[in-house]
């Protein structure tokens, strides 16, 4: 299981690269089925993967002008300190046993990935609907909701380690005016900005296994490559929406696997 973990590793990196976002829908699940981490531990691994893999597809897009910097800080700076926060005090500070309900028990592993699975499922349904285009309703900046869109996905960055890709790109396009293509790039560095900064409060409470952590890294990033010149070439609507039913299909196994098979 652990080669086919390695293997599936370069996926992550494929799909930031054509998609601008979707590697965590990938690497927490091969963390902690694949490698049997614990769900804080993958979190802040697929953090730190996704945020390096996402920062290696963004310089090639920022070279072809898809990167809007101004735009990347002002979404990042409120995700960053919530990130920030959330993964330095909130989490280690999350019981064991959040809640006991009759015989039903919501550990701190099922909260995580149960609510990181209702994100895989909210993600495939925009996925899977497939529209061409999100056309921006407005040409000027909404900084107020820019800022509160920033937050809110700092705070579920934080708690469940993905890099919410597909909740920034349709925020980006629709709060800033920004093209479509440039909202995916931006949305890349924006994840890079979020999923490192979530990771460094990991690594001020927390022992890291530097050569696994590294080894996965690279893998994606090769991914990712592959990823952006596909992305030059042909239209990623048909594979977004066959990987939205996936995502589905995942996001609905690992409910079932944490609340009825566990």
């Amino acid at each position: 299981m652990e080669y086919f973990g390695y293997f599936s590793a370069i996926f992550v990196g494929f799909l930031l690269g054509l998609l601008g976002g979707g590697g965590s829908i990938l690497s927490i699940p091969i963390l902690v089925y694949l490698f049997k981490l614990d769900a804080v531990t993958a979190s802040a691994y697929s953090l730190f993967i996704v945020g390096t893999t996402s920062f290696a597809g963004a310089v090639p897009k920022y070279r072809d002008h898809l990167v809007n910097i101004k735009t990347g800080f002002l979404f990042g700076i409120p995700s960053i300190i919530t990130i920030f926060f959330t993964r330095k005090f909130i989490v280690p500070a999350l019981p064991d046993v959040i809640l006991t309900t009759g015989e039903f028990v919501i550990s701190k592993r099922l909260f995580l990935l149960g609510l990181f699975a209702v994100l895989m499922v909210l993600a495939s349904v925009t996925m899977i609907r497939g529209r061409r285009e999100i056309h921006p309703s407005r040409k000027k900046y909404n900084t107020l909701l820019i800022i509160v869109e920033g937050t809110l996905i700092g705070l579920l960055t934080g708690l469940v380690g993905a890099g919410g890709g597909f909740l920034i790109i349709p925020a980006l396009v629709l709060l800033t005016g920004l093209p479509m293509k440039t909202a995916t790039g931006t949305s890349l560095f924006i994840i890079a900005l979020n999923s490192l900064t979530g990771f460094l409060g990991d690594l001020l409470t927390r022992p890291m296994d530097w050569s696994f952590l590294l080894t996965i890294t690279a893998i994606a990033i090769v991914g990712v490559h592959f990823g952006n010149v596909l992305s030059r070439k042909i239209p990623g609507i048909k594979l977004k929406k066959a990987f939205g039913w996936f995502t589905l299909a995942m996001g609905c196994w690992i409910l079932v696997r944490e609340t009825l098979l566990s």
